[in-house]
This record gives structure tokens, C-alpha cells and sequence, in this order.
């Protein structure tokens, strides 16, 4: 645990970085193996929709009854001819869900239990949901998640641009994806309480992915200001910039929801726990993964086919290949800001033979590093105007212009 908080600590201040748009194929990959898996669970097991979306009967047999789960079962899948599930509840009762009935079949069921478990009938609660407010609890729930879409498109697409919206679309459907595919293969019953969960995350990776958009559009703000970094190292800059913060946002938020899941719904029995707490489970840590490895490497293809930007990052390769250079350590992500005059370091008119990038202030002037960075031209010290028609020298300790100004 110290090894990663170092490491985590090392990565905040820019010591150490990781490089997720490089390797975005491989996380690519990743998600498309975890795609593949949650629609195969889909189409092998699929989704076991409640009675509250396919209408039946709910039958509660009080703990005096002294019924297990098992007999429970057959006895309601004998009755009714259809496929039953139980559950036992914390005050020991069970909970038999049996779909498809109607009124009077769920009376003859009911009367079929309590004869099994000699009890009167009226012993037994019996609760009954048609199938037509299932079906429109289904329409509401489908209505609910396009106006949610559809908002969140426009919303991004003002706040930021259009390849960002169309990126935080994809990660949000991968993490629904995810979600119901879990479902699906642990076999767990699809509820409104389970619709109420797949629309908080919805929420949550919105947030996150907004996070991590708003650092890489602040670091990519000056990509044509500057000719050291392609685009996708800026962008990877702005990850390694708010990766500790996402991860530590997402494991604050993973424990209690853990803490529902696993003790509530495992030790405590309190099965309807489980509805909402699965779906946040899942999604959370989903929304996470798609918010790092899939949305901000995908706004990275999407810019690479504009013109501008492949013309930008061809030149900067160029200038690397011609200087036999390798790429700038992804760690130096801190100093660019400072960056968006332009490489005086790398350039100006005392720079040497590499200054065709120089940016002018104005006719007969130049840009040279000001005192305070030695004349390193790494960019990170502030720059001064002196005039052309007065030749300037730095010295080679304090790197300050010997010219005077007129």
C-alpha cells in the first residue's frame, strides 16, 4: 500500500506518468473483451425481469412457517406451472416472486402454499401487479435514459466539442453495457430499483468523464501554440494530471456501496438492497475504467483526423526524426501552460541554428528567455522583448541580455 500511495503521489506532482493514449489499442481491446463477455451473458442467460415489468404474484410466508427456500420453491413452481424465485428476508420469512399470474390463479397459489405449510391462506400476504404497469414502467424507464442522452450530447457539445460528446456517448454506453451483462450472469432480478441504479451511474461517469475532459482540454488549449508535444501528449498529460483524483473519488465512493452489497444483501439478508447496489457497484468501477482508458484516447483519434492537428503532430515528428531525439518524458506534463508564447529556448534569435519557430512580438523584435531560467530554452521561465537593431547576448551564467533597449 505505501508503494502505490508513492506511486500515486509521484504521478499528482509529474515525476512519473503513464502513458494511456499510447497504449490506448491495448485498453481498447480490453473493453471490447469485456463487451463481448456481458453480451454473451445476454444472449446465453438474459435478463430476469421483475414482476413490477412482467406482472405476477408476490407471496410472503411468515418465518412461523418454518419453510426453506428450496421447498419453497417447488411447492410455487407446482402450483403455477411457471418458473418461481425466492428469497429469504431478514426476519427469516420468504419471499416467493412467481410470474405471469393473474388474480385468480395467485388466490389458487396462494391457497396451494398454505395448505403445504399448514397455515390459513389469509396467513400468507399475496401482492398482485398487472402486466400493463410493468409494460409502462418499462416505457418510463426508456424514456428517462434518451432525454438523459440526449441532454448530456448537448450539453457537451457546448461545454466542450462535439468529439467529446460523441466519446463520453461511447463510454457511457460501455458502461451500461458492462452492467447488464453483470446482470445478466449473476442472475440477479431486474427491478425499478435496478433502473434507479443504472441511471446514477449514468450520472456518475458523466461526472468523471467531465473531470478528465476539462484537464485535457486545458492542457490541448495551446497544442498550436507550441512545438514540442504531438496532441495526444498533451491529452495524456491532462489524464496523468486528474488520474489520482478520479481513482480516489471512485474508491470513496466503491466502499459503502460495497459495504450494501456484500454485507447488507450477503450477512444481513436484505435482499432488496442488492437492486440498487449491484448496478453501483459495477457501474462506478466501470464508469471509472471507460472515464481513463476509453473516452479521452477516443477525442484523441477523433482530433487525429483533423488536418490541422496531423499536420501539427507530422511536423513535430519530423523536427524529433531530423534531431534524433526520442519523445519528451510524459512526466515534464506540468510546464506547458507556460509554453503557449512559444519554444524562446529552442528557438529565437539567439537560440542557434533551430530558429525558424521563433514567435515575433513585432517587426524588429524577438522573444529571447528573461532572467530567471539560465537561457535553458526548456520554456519555463519568462520571456522578454528586445529590440533587433540592438544585438543581444546572454551570458552564460544567469542567461540575461547583455543589449541594452531603445
Amino acid at each position: 500500500m505505501a508503494s502505490l500511495s508513492t506511486l500515486g503521489a509521484r504521478i499528482y506532482r509529474g515525476e512519473t506518468a503513464y502513458d494511456f493514449v499510447g497504449r490506448r489499442k491495448f485498453w481498447y481491446a480490453v473493453s471490447i473483451l469485456l463487451v463481448i463477455v456481458s453480451l454473451t451473458g445476454l444472449g446465453v442467460r438474459g435478463l430476469f425481469m421483475g414482476v413490477e415489468f412482467q406482472g405476477g404474484a408476490v407471496f410472503t410466508v411468515p418465518a412461523s412457517a418454518e419453510l426453506s427456500t428450496d421447498d419453497g420453491r417447488r411447492i410455487a413452481e407446482d402450483a403455477s406451472g411457471n418458473d418461481a424465485r425466492v428469497q429469504e428476508l431478514g426476519s427469516g420469512a420468504l419471499r416467493i416472486q412467481v410470474t405471469g399470474l393473474d388474480t385468480d390463479e395467485s388466490d389458487a397459489v396462494r391457497a396451494v402454499i398454505a395448505d403445504e405449510v399448514g397455515l390459513e391462506p389469509t396467513q400468507i400476504d399475496a401482492e398482485l401487479v398487472g402486466p400493463s404497469w410493468g409494460q409502462q414502467m418499462t416505457t418510463k424507464a426508456l424514456q428517462g435514459m434518451i432525454v438523459f442522452l440526449v441532454l448530456v450530447t448537448i450539453y457537451l457539445a457546448f461545454a466542450f466539442e462535439w468529439r467529446m460528446s460523441l466519446a463520453a456517448l461511447a463510454a457511457m454506453t460501455f458502461d451500461l453495457l458492462v452492467t447488464v451483462g453483470v446482470y445478466a450472469l449473476v442472475g440477479f432480478e431486474v427491478t425499478p430499483g435496478s433502473v434507479v441504479g443504472l441511471l446514477t451511474i449514468l450520472g456518475y461517469s458523466l461526472y468523471d468523464t467531465v473531470v478528465v475532459f476539462d484537464k485535457v482540454q486545458e492542457k490541448t488549449r495551446v497544442v498550436h501554440k507550441q512545438s514540442r508535444y504531438t496532441y495526444g501528449e498533451l491529452a495524456n498529460q491532462g489524464i496523468n494530471s486528474v488520474v489520482v483524483r478520479s481513482i480516489n473519488t471512485s474508491v470513496t465512493a466503491l466502499l459503502p456501496v460495497a459495504g450494501l452489497l456484500f454485507i447488507g444483501t450477503g450477512l444481513l439478508a436484505g435482499g432488496m438492497l442488492k437492486d440498487i447496489a449491484l448496478p453501483l457497484f459495477v457501474g462506478l468501477a466501470a464508469g471509472t475504467f471507460s472515464s481513463i482508458f476509453i473516452a479521452t484516447p477516443l477525442v484523441v483519434d477523433f482530433r487525429l483526423r483533423d488536418p490541422e492537428i496531423a499536420a501539427h503532430n507530422r511536423r513535430i515528428l519530423d523536427k524529433r526524426a531530423e534531431r534524433g531525439t526520442g519523445t519528451p518524458s510524459p512526466a515534464a506534463h506540468g510546464r506547458i501552460e507556460d509554453e503557449g508564447n512559444g519554444e524562446a529556448g529552442e528557438a529565437g534569435e539567439t537560440g542557434g541554428p533551430e530558429d525558424t519557430d521563433a514567435p515575433r512580438t513585432g517587426e524588429g523584435a524577438a522573444t529571447v528567455p528573461g532572467p530567471g531560467n539560465g537561457g535553458d530554452g526548456d520554456g519555463d521561465g519568462e520571456y522578454v522583448t528586445v529590440q533587433r537593431r540592438q544585438p543581444v547576448s546572454r551570458s552564460r551564467g544567469r542567461g540575461r541580455p547583455s543589449g541594452k533597449r531603445r
